[in-house]
């Protein structure tokens, strides 16, 4: 009971901040999965130029007949679903997916700077992530929901896929990491224009 009312009382003063701390803490969440989705490009681009043409030909096309683990988190199909779809649904499917790489970005194939950046970022994103939903979720909803409460894990995807696997499977982690900080950028920046009544935010 106690435990609850603690919970009650920190939920209720971050959701009462001014709406510019709420821009603030969007901002830094964007530009944080702005940047994990550079370093994913960069490592899937050095990696891709590592290959033969005809080898990194048919990776392409093996990819897109495979699924990513992470496409059993269920999200929006496309871009008109994503519009329709509500701050807390978008906060909440963004921090499954960054949470799902949480242990398996120690282990992306590629050059160990931009490699040793990912895990602290993802950390940091995941931790922003967490407070924009305290922030956006009304009390109520918290209590009535344990699942939206605990933001159960969905697992460690990816966990047992790292650079001494083949090197399809290498591929696919990269350009997997890659697809999702695309996918979690799309959601916090339209989640973020929402705070903005009077933008545009058609995708």
């Amino acid at each position: 009971m106690i435990r609850a009312v603690l919970l009650l009382s920190l939920c209720l003063s971050v959701s009462s901040q001014p709406i510019t701390d709420s821009q603030r803490l969007f901002s830094i969440a964007v530009s944080r999965v702005q940047h994990l989705h550079l370093l994913g490009q960069r490592l899937l681009s050095d990696f891709e130029s590592s290959l033969q043409m005809e080898e990194q030909r048919q990776l392409n096309k093996i990819f897109l007949q495979d699924f990513c683990n992470s496409d059993y988190i269920i999200s929006p199909i496309d871009k008109h679903e994503t519009q329709r779809s509500s701050v807390l649904k978008l906060l909440s499917i963004s921090y499954r997916l960054v949470e799902s790489w949480e242990v398996p970005g120690h282990s992306l194939p590629g050059g160990s700077s931009p490699r040793n950046q990912i895990s602290p970022k993802l950390s940091e994103l995941k931790t922003g992530i967490l407070l924009l939903i305290r922030a956006n979720q009304d009390a109520a909803e918290m209590f009535g929901d344990a699942a939206a409460l605990q933001l159960a894990p969905y697992g460690n995807y990816y966990q047992g896929l790292g650079s001494d696997e083949s090197v399809r499977r290498a591929y696919e982690l990269l350009a997997c990491f890659k697809k999702d900080m695309h996918k979690v950028e799309t959601y916090l920046t339209v989640a973020k224009c929402r705070l903005s009544p009077e933008a545009n935010c058609t995708l």
